[in-house]
């Protein structure tokens, strides 16, 4: 491509932007043929915006739990049917072990290729801590945001792949070309760790696809209030598991509840597991103390706390401690110092203990069994199955063998440069729509990215998307779609953010 391809797409990327967004900018290139048919692009987004709308809430009302197993083929079968009415050219399932994945391609006779990655499983729900049902998607005012869907998988990640889709959807309806093919792999057991995502992607039809893109990325949306965003340069890897007491398995207590007067002289499964968790985590009740957990840990580099430093200055600490309901960080850390340990330690954590009674009143019951669930979050340079290898000798070692681990799902953390195509595409696009961003070192929370940054695939991989969402795995989880905040995107913005990226892939050098 000559420079003056390049300058002409850059300068038509521009009339993607909102009202006071880059618009003297576009208006001086509008001769420029590209210009011309991004401006096409722009209309068609603004104009099918209802039915953009209307088409993530359908999303929603189609939910697929794989934790629950629950309308898992009908969740798969839908997203393929609103791949392919995006105009990808072949749509495949793709069976596992597990739950189906997706694999589609759209060759649109570009240089170059781009993969994108989905999922389309979602978290399980609690209807009573919800303020309207979590699978109705209605759409209500949030102030200082402006219109959301409310609904499980709003943000996480329906609101910002269907914005992908709509991209996809405006090309079409204003008769351009793709500037680049693309290669989309989906699962749909991402919320229960992906533990089957690698046959999808190593298949061998898939694999030889992957190979020729320059990059995948997974949409987002992650603008703050202020309109600034993170770019991650990788994410922690989890491994979740299960630990399971039983009076059966460990030859003490009792198989089945019994009355609690017998503690006397019968012992308790429920006290076992309690001691077992207990040595995980170091009296602070935060630092794993898991035998040789740390032995491979790679700290901060020099760069990365400057990364975190910048990031510090850029975001709010306020809004963050305010999102998530929280008054102080560990150790009442400052922003910065909170940052860092939030980039680089690794995290043994409780989601949920289970045992006996839990009704109303009390049952005075000695319960037989026990359950606790659980997560790690892995840093650079552990791995998942060091990390399982080394959780169960530790319980043994220590009298607890007899707990049985079940290991869930999980993968190792990713790492992906940031001179990356990937990563220079999401700062330009992020520079032209006034959107500041900031280069993180990794996300604490994790993505199957390493399945495609580690061999046989070898790519490099991101997060990428404006607008704006929250509530993951939380009750009332949203997306927003009609933005009163003018530093942040709504939908139309969001959806014209991926147009120029795909833009931008194709010509950055």
């Amino acid at each position: 491509m000559t420079s003056l391809d390049r300058r002409q797409l850059l300068a038509g990327s521009a009339a993607l932007m909102l009202p006071g967004m880059g618009m003297a900018s576009a208006a001086r290139a509008a001769v420029a043929p590209a210009a011309d048919a991004q401006k096409k692009i722009r209309a068609a987004i603004d104009r099918q915006l209802p039915e953009n709308i209307a088409r993530i809430q359908d999303w929603i009302k189609h939910p697929g739990i794989a934790a629950e197993n629950w309308q898992m083929e009908e969740a798969c079968a839908y997203t393929m049917g609103m791949i392919r009415d995006a105009g990808f050219q072949m749509v495949k399932r793709m069976p596992t072990k597990g739950q189906p994945g997706i694999f589609a391609t759209l060759d649109a006779g570009a240089k170059r290729t781009v993969g994108i990655y989905f999922m389309y499983d979602v978290k399980q729900v609690n209807p009573a801590e919800w303020s309207s049902p979590p699978f109705e998607a209605r759409i209500t005012n949030k102030p200082g945001w402006g219109q959301v869907i409310v609904g499980r998988g709003a943000i996480n990640q329906k609101g910002p792949e269907a914005a992908f889709l709509a991209a996809l959807h405006a090309f079409r309806a204003a008769g351009q070309k793709l500037p680049v093919n693309l290669v989309l792999v989906a699962e749909g057991e991402e919320e229960i760790a992906s533990p089957n995502f690698h046959q999808i992607v190593q298949a061998p039809e898939v694999l030889a696809a992957l190979k020729k893109c320059d990059g995948i990325v997974i949409p987002t949306a992650w603008q703050t209030a202020n309109g600034s965003t993170v770019i991650n340069l990788g994410a922690k890897g989890p491994i979740e598991f299960q630990l399971i007491a039983s009076g059966e398995r460990w030859g003490k207590g009792p198989k089945i509840d019994i009355h609690s007067s017998q503690h006397a002289h019968v012992d308790s499964p429920v006290w076992h597991l309690v001691q077992a968790l207990n040595t995980l985590v170091k009296e602070d009740g935060f630092t794993p103390a898991i035998d040789g957990w740390f032995d491979n840990v790679r700290g901060l580099t020099a760069r990365e706390k400057e990364l975190i430093a910048m990031t510090a200055a850029s975001q709010s600490e306020a809004e963050a401690k305010r999102a998530m309901g929280v008054k102080m960080w560990i150790n009442n850390e400052p922003w910065q110092q909170s940052l860092e340990r939030l980039a680089s330690q690794p995290t043994v954590n409780i989601q949920g203990l289970v045992a006996g009674y839990t009704g109303q009143g009390g049952k005075t019951v000695l319960p037989g069994r026990a359950e606790a669930k659980l997560e790690c979050r892995l840093v650079p340079n552990q791995t998942f199955r060091e990390a399982e290898a080394k959780l169960k000798a530790h319980l043994a070692k220590r009298g607890f063998g007899d707990i049985e681990v079940v290991v869930s799902g999980g993968y190792d953390p990713t790492e992906t440069a940031e001179d990356a195509r990937v990563v220079r595409a999401q700062q330009a696009v992020y520079s032209r729509f006034n959107a500041p961003a900031t280069l993180y070192p990794r996300s604490a929370g994790s993505w199957p990215g390493s399945v495609f940054t580690q061999p046989p695939v070898s790519l490099p991989a991101g997060q990428f998307g404006l607008g704006h969402g929250s509530g993951a795995h939380a009750p009332n989880e949203y997306f927003v779609v009609e933005s009163t905040n003018p530093a942040v995107q709504g939908l139309a913005g969001c959806t014209a953010g991926f147009v120029d990226f795909l833009y931008e892939m194709a010509v950055t050098a």
